[in-house]
């Protein structure tokens, strides 16, 4: 039996959400019958003294999901979950995943990096504040005039002055429905799992909202919201950017029913609140199946991702 090493923790904001979901991805994989050993790692070099025979990171963040851990394990010839190296770094740049799906035909809303002690904006309010390297909506700001610009500027440089100075991206912020389209393999091809609809009940899907609060509220299959061309726009930006096992990716549909993208995640979240064990959930995998499935795409070796998760490239 192959024995599968989970990496969690590591170093930033982020470092939270990846000990519980890597706690949940090691519990699952036991209920599967593998043989996880759960790490929880601050730098990627620490991953020279555990073995395994396949890798899976849940790590959060520049360095565990941005590529330098897979070029680590590229190096030493070591399977692993998740997009390589190259594929890791493009997604994990916000601004340009955007250009790149821009480039494709797909509607993203325009953004521009920014600079908060110059204030010179380059876009009109209503905008979204976000690091442009970091995921799990650590440090979003949704900006609708000018004190709530105001307030989310002297926030960023608070975090500047406590040593935390992500790079900023202002992005046009587009009123509508929050909607997450999860990816996995079936036969080495991207397929979508169910839609879900995100409703917070803070109006804005933050941190807090995600990881935090229990009145956030999702909805599998959201009515009145076509899946097919999200779907579409998804695999396509996925296998543009070389998206390899699972990824997660976000849009937004405003009031004409147009969707937008926002941005992908090639390690999404795999806690009791996060959507992709929810998404899977939708298609009768459970989260033991969904993380052996993962494994078994690591080591080349996934099956068809059984009739339910196929017949969901199907009209979902």
């Amino acid at each position: 039996m192959k024995s599968v090493l989970v990496l969690g923790g590591g170093p930033g904001a982020e470092r939270d959400v990846s000990i519980a979901s890597s706690t949940a991805v090691a519990r699952a994989l036991e209920r599967a019958g593998l043989n996880p050993t759960l790490v929880m790692i601050d730098q990627p070099e620490d991953l020279n003294h555990h073995p395994g025979d396949v890798i899976f990171p849940v790590l959060h963040g520049w360095w565990g999901e941005g590529g330098p851990l897979q070029d680590i394990l590229e190096r030493d010839g070591r399977p692993y979950v998740g997009s390589g190296p190259s594929a890791s770094r493009l997604c994990m740049d916000k601004i340009a995943t955007k250009l790149e799906a821009a480039r494709l035909g797909v509607r993203t809303p325009p953004a521009v990096l920014f600079n908060p002690e110059d204030r010179t904006l380059g876009m009109n309010l209503p905008l979204v504040l976000k690091p442009a390297l970091e995921g799990s909506s650590v440090g979003l700001h949704v900006c609708t005039d000018a004190n709530t610009l105001k307030r989310a500027v002297s926030q960023i440089l608070d975090d500047r002055a406590n040593g935390h100075a992500p790079v900023i991206m202002a992005e046009r912020f587009i009123e509508g429905r929050e909607v997450t389209c999860s990816i996995i393999e079936s036969d080495g091809e991207p397929i979508a799992l169910p839609l879900i609809e995100i409703k917070p009940a803070a109006g804005v899907y933050d941190y807090d909202a995600k990881y935090d609060r229990d009145d956030t509220r999702y909805f599998l299959d959201p009515e009145g919201i076509d899946p097919e061309p999200i779907v579409r726009d998804a695999i396509s930006i996925a296998r543009a950017l070389g998206v390899r096992h699972v990824a997660r990716a976000d849009f937004v549909v405003d009031a004409a029913g147009r969707h937008w993208f926002l941005e992908i995640n090639t390690i999404p979240g795999f806690t009791d609140h996060s959507l992709l064990p929810m998404a899977a959930a939708g298609r009768g995998i459970d989260m033991p199946d969904l993380c052996a499935h993962l494994v078994a795409s690591a080591c080349g070796s996934a099956p068809r991702a059984g009739a339910a998760v196929h017949s969901s490239s199907h009209g979902h």
